[in-house]
């Protein structure tokens, strides 16, 4: 009986947040050869080819990069940021997320690569779910910022290579991401947190869908390998949301201190952080986003491997680590 050959899988974006998770997980499973494109010089272990990816732009020659490949995995992007002060964001977007994706896959496709796992957004879906009305893959799209139309258009440009190569294209929905080496707000919200610092969040009543970052790379790893995933678009998620307060105070409950909540009512919330120029964050910590993820478990039989409390116990585990 002969064993099936090891895939080669380019993995776009392999010193970043997922990236790097990624690759660890890739270069573990006998299954597949892994090589990792990145524009920052990285040690990601033994077996892992790295390649320079200086740039991924819509005129790049990425030849001898896909040469060999048999799956790309997509996770490098311009990503979205609370203040973006280019004079033309959406064109800055455009170049780096639409244009330059169309040009990868179109030549991982002349390489003869057969499948293209994209790592797209739920900002493709909308900013916001109605209460208990979650986002699925059949909803029409509606992005709203540049970073959401980016990825849409990005999309778009790989149905069309899929359709004209016949090379598979996989894309996956996330939400806000957590896990070890998360930024930004998330541990920003944990330092608050550890320090004690009174939080007006305690009269939110709203769900969000989040997922870990082991979630998130298993899910990518069946969208590589599944015989069914090819054309198809999945959302991501733990299986499980939850309210600003109950996040806040599970999250609390793994850093080893109690989330300290004032009743504010979400007005009122909204109002001040709106003064502060924090109307972003104000929609997430008080709105509603959820997702659906029944389709990536009834298509790829799949089932998030952890659940929150986990997921939240590792990131707080990091974040108590390396806080200093």
């Amino acid at each position: 009986m002969t064993s099936t050959p090891a895939q080669t899988v380019l993995v776009t974006g392999a010193s970043g947040f997922v990236g790097t998770a990624l690759t660890e997980r890739l270069r573990t499973d006998p299954r597949f050869r892994v090589r990792a494109a990145s524009r920052r010089q990285i040690s990601p272990g033994d077996g892992v080819q790295v390649v320079a990816a200086s740039d991924l732009g819509s005129s790049a020659d990425l030849s001898g990069t896909v040469s060999g490949v048999d799956v790309v995995v997509h996770l490098a992007a311009r990503v979205h940021v609370m203040v973006d002060r280019s004079g033309d964001p959406l064109s800055e977007f455009r170049k780096a997320n639409t244009a330059g994706t169309a040009s990868l896959a179109r030549q991982a496709a002349a390489a003869g690569a057969r499948r293209f796992v994209y790592l797209s957004s739920i900002k493709v879906n909308g900013e916001e779910t109605a209460p208990d009305r979650p986002f699925s893959e059949r909803d029409h799209p509606r992005p709203t910022d540049a970073y959401g139309i980016s990825k849409y258009e990005a999309e778009l440009e790989l149905r069309d290579v899929a359709r004209e190569t016949g090379m598979g294209v996989v894309v996956i929905r996330p939400p806000l991401i957590y896990g070890p080496g998360v930024k930004a707000n998330f541990r920003r919200m944990m330092g608050w947190l550890q320090m004690g610092v009174p939080l007006p969040f305690g009269a939110i009543q709203n769900r969000r869908s989040l997922v870990s970052l082991d979630n998130l790379v298993d899910l990518v790893i069946t969208a590589v390998s599944h015989a069914r995933a090819a054309n198809e678009t999945f959302l991501a998620g733990d299986g499980e949301d939850l309210s600003t307060p109950e996040l806040l105070r599970r999250l609390g409950l793994a850093l080893g201190t109690p989330a300290r909540l004032i009743p504010v009512p979400a007005p009122l919330v909204k109002l001040g952080l709106g003064m502060i120029g924090q109307k972003e964050a104000a929609q997430r910590l008080c709105g509603w986003l959820q997702t659906d993820i029944s389709r990536a478990r009834d298509v790829l039989n799949w089932r998030p491997p952890i659940g929150v409390d986990e997921g939240l116990r590792k990131v707080a585990t990091d974040f108590l680590t390396h806080r200093s």
